[in-house]
């Protein structure tokens, strides 16, 4: 069965449920009317359906390669990437100021989510694009915005980001490469990336490389990193690409998934760069990259668990099995029924967690408001944890519908699986997300936890005449949540660390329970959201105690197995 966008489960998340419509009630976003964001996404579902759909498998049978020095794309992809320019998907939440249509940011995630669906390995292209022109708008001159920005938002040029060396992943304050001032303003970069996703291919006239990178005096750690703008071309007088850069390709990585995405390990020798923001305040510009990134892929997650979904889905429906009743079909069984059913309740969280994410980076952005940015906070390691790892045990359960046949490449089955796997670790893996949220997402004593959860409260409230169940169930969660937030805010780190990963998944389950009632709430009798909801509260939601169990156990038996005994 071919990857069909979800435009309308898309739209109803963003109207009903991650509160899209309280947009339109600012100046910023007024004109982002339901007519206009319904067309967008469905000619952006087209465009996902009919252009790069299609590609998908070609791209894991054929994968980008290096050849002398050149790294060559899989086939299509060339095309279907002018097609993506011309059709403005890069800088859809870009300043309409450089060439972008100017609409909200959990618009761009949304097609990003589609556009995962149909093929991630191309999708990462534009991911990271987008990233740098947010990290530009926000930190770089104004010399550097005219350059760069409107020929990154047209996608004429494409960026990427350079963090990780060989010594320096999740330590970022390990790295080496060095930056040198020259007497004309530019620096001379030197040094060794890896993992450079799309760090080169000629789909586009140049690339840009956002660099961290330490000057001469720089201190030790995060605080003495430089971030820099290091382009494969050099910028001519006219800004168009001139001098080749003293830059080049070492090797493309051989990895387990996503083979139409060129992973590069770059080498800059004395490669020529421009300061981005403020001497050694490179961790800050980059995080304004990496936090969109963050989002960024927890839409991959969710993208990746639609299209694992339907290919499972359409495979249950075709397949003869047993004595199953109805149509004969394996979706008639009892256990791969609730497998599809999990997986589209799931699903459907993810999704809702990523574009309430994005419309609270929006709403902050809109309005000022510091609650907005605390909830945008908050909610962006949440929605990273709990998306990529939907999307992973998604893509592993439709293998399962698949029996021995997912096991076999043939079907593709697997594919998702092999690609959804890298999301839960690059741009910050599940756990230091999961740190990060009890760490400082909590430094303001966890009023923007319980901000949110009033809320859920408040609906589970109104809930109760109509779905009474429903409504206890959540709402009881909801203050077991509350309950282990005050317990995880007067814990010391060292308690609130080993317990971290569960809370976070607590987190998600809650707000999934929050998200079904919202749906079930559309319905004037219940329908297949209100079963969806049931199927959620009565059979996922419960998980949260057991995890909020394991939460607040803290450190203690965590290291009383001494190395020895774990290797023995």
């Amino acid at each position: 069965m071919p990857y069909v966008s979800p435009v309308s489960e898309i739209s109803f998340i963003l109207e009903h449920v991650a509160g899209f419509a309280s947009l339109r009630d600012t100046e910023r976003f007024a004109e982002a009317t339901p007519d206009l964001t319904e067309a967008v996404l469905t000619e952006a579902g087209r465009f996902c359906d009919g252009v790069m759909a299609p590609l998908n498998r070609q791209g894991d049978l054929t994968p980008a390669r290096l050849e002398n020095g050149v790294v060559r794309v899989s086939p299509g992809f060339e095309e279907a990437y002018h097609a993506m320019v011309e059709g403005g998907w890069i800088g859809v939440s870009s300043s309409a100021e450089f060439g972008g249509m100017g609409l909200p940011f959990a618009m761009a995630t949304a097609i990003n989510d589609m556009m995962t669906g149909a093929c991630m390995a191309l999708q990462l292209n534009p991911l990271l694009t987008q990233g740098q022109i947010e990290a530009l708008e926000a930190h770089a001159s104004d010399a550097i915005k005219d350059v760069y920005l409107p020929k990154l938002v047209s996608g004429e040029w494409s960026g990427t980001m350079n963090l990780t060396e060989p010594q320096a992943g999740s330590d970022v304050g390990a790295l080496r490469t060095k930056a040198e001032p020259q007497d004309d303003g530019t620096y001379k970069i030197t040094g060794q990336k890896i993992y450079i996703t799309w760090g080169d291919h000629e789909m586009a006239s140049n690339i840009s490389h956002l660099v961290l990178a330490r000057l001469p005096d720089a201190v030790p750690g995060t605080k003495g990193i430089s971030l820099f703008i290091v382009p494969k071309f050099i910028p001519d007088e006219n800004g168009e690409p001139g001098q080749r850069n003293s830059l080049r390709v070492v090797s493309l990585e051989h990895k387990l998934g996503i083979h139409g995405s060129p992973t590069a390990v770059m080498e800059y020798d004395g490669a020529t760069g421009w300061l981005v923001g403020e001497p050694n305040g490179g961790m800050a510009a980059m995080f304004t990259m990496m936090n969109n990134a963050r989002i960024g892929t927890a839409s991959q997650g969710a993208g990746i668990a639609e299209a694992a979904f339907q290919h499972a889905a359409a495979y249950a429906r075709e397949r003869k099995q047993g004595r199953a009743g109805g149509t004969g079909a394996i979706i008639e069984h009892a256990d791969v029924r609730r497998m599809l059913t999990a997986m589209k309740a799931d699903t459907f969280v993810a999704r809702s967690v990523v574009l309430s994410a994005a419309v609270a980076v929006d709403m902050a952005k809109a309005t000022g408001d510091a609650d907005w940015s605390a909830r945008a906070a908050l909610l962006t390691p949440i929605a990273k944890g709990f998306a990529t790892d939907t999307g992973i045990a998604v893509a592993n359960e439709g293998i399962q519908i698949h029996g021995g046949m997912g096991y076999v490449e043939e079907t593709g089955a697997a594919q998702f699986l092999r690609d959804a796997r890298i999301t839960s670790i690059y741009e910050g893996t599940n756990g230091i997300q999961a740190m990060d949220l009890v760490a400082r997402k909590m430094m303001d004593g966890g009023e923007a936890a319980y901000r949110l959860l009033d809320e859920v409260e408040a609906l589970a409230e109104e809930a109760r005449g109509r779905h009474p169940q429903l409504a206890e169930a959540v709402w009881g969660a909801a203050e077991t949540l509350r309950e282990a937030t005050e317990w995880l805010v007067s814990a010391d780190l060292e308690d609130r660390f080993p317990g971290a990963v569960p809370y976070a998944k607590a987190f998600a389950r809650v707000l999934g329970g929050h998200f079904h009632l919202k749906a079930a709430m559309t319905e004037d009798a219940p329908g297949p959201r209100t079963a969806l909801a049931q199927f959620y509260v009565t059979r996922l939601l419960p998980e949260h105690g057991a995890l909020l169990s394991q939460a607040r156990i803290g450190s203690a038996g965590l290291f009383d197995l001494t190395v020895e005994d774990l290797v023995a």
